[in-house]
């Protein structure tokens, strides 16, 4: 597979007159992993929509530029619809166990949303947009913010706002239901500290599908038909527990789909996408 673009090659693509805020620290540190990048569209009405973008690599690599660069044509789009993009870094794993990694998470939209004045953003239209890990650390942040639950944020930062949309991008939902189920070397285990059926009470604190209620934000959610590293049978079941609690969400396994690519950067997919967004961010 092709490595993703450059930041400066993602830059380029922008649309002409996107304003860029370049490795925003959104921690009071230094560290690299806590840094952001804000993209807000030319000519836009301020306030505008917020699109909180998470990075998947396993919850042990990658960057905040990954999927952006496997999107081009889905981020032009939703910058010419006039929403913002927020692309965060965060800790990997094995470097901040959960409920660190989540806690870094909602770290960055606390930060944006206190922030929200001087960047121009509309803190009553914020959603989220995540690609493998990321799209269950998305799931995870849309289905947990309204429990208020302790230990998914750093102290005090926790801000009452919805979320009002969640793309999820073929995120796993169910800890214990993924392959490494019973390898604390795996990636799930690494991102809880042990292996997933041996401590099936982290694995659900960590899982997206413990969180849901009926007050949870409308979900699109796209799996690959041949995701050989994430069954889509995860998002298919987390589809089937939401409908279950009454929330909105629409699912679609994508045909002849890999795991990750940008298969999912095609017209079809990307305007089901701006026409969610649209929806229920404007």
């Amino acid at each position: 597979m092709a490595q993703p673009p450059s930041p400066g090659q993602i830059q380029e693509r922008l649309p002409e007159g996107t304003t860029i805020h370049g490795n925003i620290p959104y921690h009071n540190d230094t560290l690299q992993k806590h840094l952001l990048d804000l993209y807000i569209p030319s000519e836009a009405e301020k306030p505008v929509p917020l699109v909180v973008f998470i990075h998947g690599g396993g919850w042990i690599s990658n960057d905040k530029y990954a999927d952006m660069g496997y999107m081009p044509n889905t981020i032009n789009a939703m910058l010419d619809n006039g929403m913002a993009i927020a692309s965060i870094d965060y800790r990997f794993a094995q470097d901040a166990i959960f409920p660190g990694i989540l806690q870094d998470c909602n770290k960055a939209v606390s930060f944006l949303y206190d922030h929200a004045g001087e960047y121009g953003l509309d803190t009553s239209n914020i959603g989220l947009m995540g690609f493998s890990a990321g799209g269950h650390l998305a799931a995870l942040m849309g289905t947990s913010q309204n429990n208020e639950v302790e230990g998914l944020h750093v102290a005090g930062s926790y801000r009452p706002f919805r979320y009002q949309a969640v793309v999820d991008f073929y995120g796993p939902t169910d800890l214990v239901l993924l392959p490494g189920n019973e390898d604390e070397k795996s990636p799930e285990g690494i991102l809880i500290g042990a292996a997933p059926l041996l401590r099936p009470d982290l694995a659900k604190a960590a899982s997206p599908i413990t969180y849901i209620d009926p007050e949870d934000p409308p979900f699109l959610i796209f799996h690959g038909e041949k995701d050989n590293i994430v069954s889509n049978k995860q998002s298919k079941l987390f589809s089937a527990w939401l409908d279950i609690h009454g929330v909105e969400n629409e699912l679609t396994i994508v045909a002849d789909a890999p795991h990750f690519g940008n298969m999912y950067d095609v017209e079809e997919i990307r305007s089901r996408v701006i026409a969610f967004l649209n929806e229920h961010l404007k």
